[in-house]
């Protein structure tokens, strides 16, 4: 099972807010999912970003996958941890 940590749209039309779900890759963008770790509304200014860490970080060590949109979001917030090179 493939998964993938993505953004679920949810809101009126034309009021986009977005869910941050964990999915099966296969799954529809707005279909089934796994768990929701978090929420992302870009119509606020600045946008609202709130993740669930602890769940974050438990589907991270499963494998799953982060979207392009939710690694930028995941990094913009300095959740997931910088690259050894700071350790040398």
């Amino acid at each position: 099972m493939a998964l993938r940590i993505r953004l679920q749209r949810w809101g009126k039309k034309k009021q986009p807010s977005y869910r941050i779900v964990v999915a099966e890759r296969s799954a529809p963008r707005d279909g089934k999912f796994v768990e929701i770790v978090g929420f992302y509304n870009p119509l606020t200014s600045p946008s609202t970003v709130q993740f669930k860490e602890e769940r974050l970080k438990y589907w991270l060590a499963q494998g799953a996958v982060p979207s392009e949109t939710v690694s930028g979001l995941i990094k913009t917030l300095g959740l997931l941890p910088q690259n050894n090179k700071e350790e040398v």
